[in-house]
């Protein structure tokens, strides 16, 4: 039998201010983008990290950073919920991460990946997911200093996600093993 599936309004929806989110306890993830090129991936990432309480976004390399009219087209007002900060060098953020007990894991098609599924997280410790460049994805200098790395499993021809799509899924799977299992 059908239940009721009547479409909630927006004033139904429960939803944080802007003081109230940034007041809420934080999902202990970190997500890094790096040399991302597409403004409307990077607006895509923030509404990601605000749908998860995501702690902060680092934008490093070329990745644009806020405010900017591209951005605050996908991202819809996240840029001012999610912290974020500008680090230019991803290698001398992952080793100041690193130095902060963060476990810092690059998401990238290498050998000896983890696939996501199978990736075990330990609730006492904060992650850091790095995102590279659209064509090149991470640098495999940054592969080289982060703690191991998580493959999507894909099963088609390409075996390529957009970035913003990465994200929803590395960091939904994440947000639901630390919260929710």
């Amino acid at each position: 039998m059908k239940k009721n599936m009547r479409k909630l309004e927006n004033k139904e929806l429960d939803r944080k201010s802007i003081a109230d989110f940034k007041e809420a306890k934080k999902t202990p993830i970190i997500i890094i983008l790096d040399d991302i090129r597409s403004l409307h991936n990077i607006g895509s990432v923030f509404r990601t990290a605000d749908s998860f309480l995501i702690e902060k976004i680092y934008l490093c390399g070329i990745t644009a950073i806020p405010p900017n009219k591209e951005i605050h087209k996908t991202a819809l007002g996240a840029t001012e919920t999610v912290t974020w900060q500008y680090q230019e060098d991803i290698l001398s953020l992952i080793e100041d991460l690193k130095k902060e007990n963060v476990t810092v894991f690059a998401i990238e098609q290498v050998e000896n990946a983890i696939f996501l599924q199978d990736f075990k997280v330990d609730k006492t410790k904060k992650y850091a997911l790095v995102f590279g460049n659209e064509v090149y994805g991470v640098a495999q200098s940054a592969i080289e200093l982060c703690d191991g790395t998580i493959e999507i499993p894909q099963l088609g021809t390409k075996h390529s996600l957009n970035i913003s799509v990465s994200a929803g899924i590395v960091v939904w799977d994440l947000f639901k093993k630390l919260t929710i299992n």
